[in-house]
């Protein structure tokens, strides 16, 4: 894996500069506050009506904005600086209160009705149906204090968090073991390109590769974004010129390709990606779609996906084979690539050349000068401390539940699966994890140790993976960020983001019931959401519980052993890696309908831009991908904007 080709390509995009530079200042308090009350709620509306919120674009937005306003002041904004509101947009994209949104909507919905769960949902979690509240939505009652109250303390703790066991992590791996995180360098370029503008050389390549996306994202995003959110404030229901989130065609080939879920989602945006991501990964998604096109009329004959029929939709195409064949096999794969990473991370432990542990030691505890870097026992204290607070609230709130899993979450199972994923995001740009662990050890307390309830499904246990956090530290690295202007930056950014969340929470639950009409992606997944969720939760009651009539250890089996198989052989004829990761995305049995506009942005990139521009072109992508995104963002906030102040407007008295 370490000599793959493509990934070598990535690997050497960029280099770490010799110099950091400190990015925090008043720029980024003026940010922080931009970022909060106008790019958080146009993100929160676009996840609500297309599925996918402003992400990557806010933080162009931000950016460009900034940008264009120093130079005006005859200032500029380095590229540190620049850096620092990235960073602080993709920190405030993530509104807890969505979390809330969706619990007033689990707790309410059919699904938790259908499986008699809706009174096992503790109100820690959301207010029962009935409240006055839930009638009135509205987050502003005293049945939702406890729930916000809880939330914003794991907010916080997970902000603290950040700087624990992942940094650490990040230490080992790039200081010490010099691993050279080929995906880094994606995530690096596209702020480098504003970095350009900032600096006055609109000349360069990256800054024309970023007005071309945002000019195609503008255009895109006015037919896909605008046209809905403006004709659904004055028509019934709103206008869609391409439909959202895909064109359903499962009726429609159900006689040739049965129990498959079929359909095309025309999301422009699938095509950048397949454009960014190495072409094998999608390359590999498409052959896992064609397996399942194969297998499931196979799989139905044989009476193992009894449960679909004619008629059925995507979503419930996909709950029913779910639970018929693909959970217990997707365990099972998901296995297999988990112990294919374990294996390729005690390979390479055994075939590199290490220094001597002394001398490893020392790297540890001398970072290199400049970068801004803390004391790792700093780190390592903040990981225990943290890890300890979630243990003691969640043995609080869920009494019934033993401490002992608490415990071995927390200090056995998250560093182990930590470093093994932090070891192959350096080496491979893929992160790993174990399936179904938090969810089989639940189980394990609920027949051996007499815990029954659902309740610990929703606590803030210890149960985490830091191995992507190391390829954000590689990225600050990247950029010649230093380190203490992004703990500034946590710091200042997180009461922003609760003051902002919660009020445009409200506001955007006050203009119509979530999920409604108008938003059609909540609409039409939110309810396959909830039903595979409460399928799991469903199995630490007493008694009957589907999950169990869902898993099937056989399938599990079959899931593990071709996997493996399928590892094996790749290796033997030299394919490359990234195939196997790719072909597991597609046995995946999520909705398939955007791999198509993926693998045409993957073929193009590589049989027409690379002949064209050369291995350029990987650099070229991702700007591409950024601008796109930002022109999509921008037409996301206006048709926000749009939509509420017209709402507002129409619910005047006067």
């Amino acid at each position: 894996m370490v000599d793959d080709k493509e990934l070598k390509e990535y690997r050497d995009l960029l280099q770490p500069p010799e110099k950091f530079e400190d990015g925090f200042g008043w720029k980024s308090v003026l940010g922080a506050i931009f970022i909060g009350f106008l790019m958080m709620p146009g993100s929160m509306y676009l996840g609500l009506v297309i599925g996918t919120g402003i992400g990557p674009a806010a933080r162009w937005v931000t950016i460009i904005l900034f940008a264009e306003v120093a130079k005006r002041a005859y200032t500029r904004l380095s590229q540190q600086e620049i850096f620092v509101l990235y960073y602080m947009a993709g920190a405030a994209m993530a509104s807890p209160f969505s979390g809330l949104l969706w619990n007033q909507y689990l707790v309410q919905s059919e699904a938790a009705r259908m499986l008699g769960l809706t009174q096992y949902i503790p109100t820690w979690v959301a207010p029962q149906p009935g409240s006055e509240s839930l009638v009135e939505r509205t987050f502003f009652h005293r049945d939702w204090l406890i729930p916000i109250l809880l939330m914003v303390g794991f907010e916080l703790i997970q902000a603290v968090d950040h700087f624990g066991l992942g940094y650490a992590l990040y230490r080992l791996t790039s200081d010490v073991e010099k691993l050279p995180f080929p995906m880094a360098p994606v995530g690096a370029l596209g702020n480098m390109a504003l970095a350009e503008s900032a600096e006055k050389k609109e000349t360069g390549w990256k800054w024309r590769l970023f007005s071309i996306g945002g000019m195609v994202g503008l255009a895109f995003g006015a037919v896909y974004v605008l046209v809905p959110a403006a004709s659904g404030v004055f028509l019934s229901e709103p206008l869609r010129i391409l439909p959202i989130p895909w064109i359903e065609l499962t009726p429609v080939t159900e006689d040739i390709l049965p129990a498959v879920a079929t359909g095309i989602q025309l999301d422009l945006g699938l095509l950048f990606v397949g454009m960014v991501l190495p072409f094998w990964a999608v390359i590999g998604g498409l052959v896992g779609f064609f397996i399942t096109l194969v297998a499931n009329p196979l799989l139905y004959r044989a009476g193992i996906l009894h449960r679909w029929h004619k008629g059925m939709g995507t979503v419930d195409t996909v709950f029913a084979n779910n639970f018929d064949f693909y959970m217990s096999f997707g365990i099972g794969i998901g296995l297999a690539i988990a112990l294919i990473g374990i294996f390729q991370v005690v390979q390479s432990l055994r075939s590199s050349e290490m220094a001597p542990f002394r001398e490893r030691v020392k790297k540890l505890f001398t970072p290199p000068p400049g970068r801004g870097d803390f004391n790792i026992w700093i780190a390592l204290g903040i990981y225990v401390a943290s890890t300890t607070a979630y243990v003691v609230v969640s043995s609080i709130l869920v009494p019934g539940f033993p401490w002992i899993f608490l415990v071995a979450y927390g200090f056995v199972y998250t560093p182990f699966i930590s470093y093994v994923s932090a070891r192959m995001e350096g080496i491979a740009g893929q992160f790993v994890s174990l399936p179904m662990v938090r969810e089989a050890s639940f189980i394990a307390a609920s027949k051996f140790f007499g815990y029954h309830g659902i309740g610990i499904w929703y606590a803030p246990i210890p149960f985490h993976n830091y191995g992507k956090a190391t390829v954000r530290w590689r990225e600050i690295e990247l950029t010649g960020t230093s380190f203490r202007s992004i703990i500034k930056a946590e710091i200042l950014v997180f009461p922003v983001v609760m003051i902002a969340s919660l009020l445009f929470s409200q506001y955007i639950w006050r203009l119509a019931p979530i999920p409604s009409s108008q938003y059609p992606y909540a609409q039409e997944l939110w309810h396959l959401q909830a039903l595979n969720t409460l399928l799991l939760q469903s199995a630490t009651l007493e008694g009957y519980s589907p999950f169990f009539e869902a898993l099937k250890a056989d399938y599990v089996l079959w899931g593990l052993g071709l996997g493996t198989l399928a590892y094996w052989v790749l290796s033997l004829l030299g394919w490359p890696i990234l195939l196997i990761y790719g072909v597991v995305r597609g046995l995946g049995q999520s909705t398939p309908h955007g791999i198509f506009l993926e693998v045409i942005g993957a073929l193009l990139g590589r049989y027409y831009f690379v002949k064209k521009y050369g291995l350029a072109w990987r650099q070229y992508a991702p700007v591409l991908l950024a601008g796109f995104s930002c022109g999509m963002g921008l037409m996301g906030m206006l048709a926000m904007g749009f939509t509420l102040i017209m709402r507002s407007l129409g619910s005047l008295a006067y």
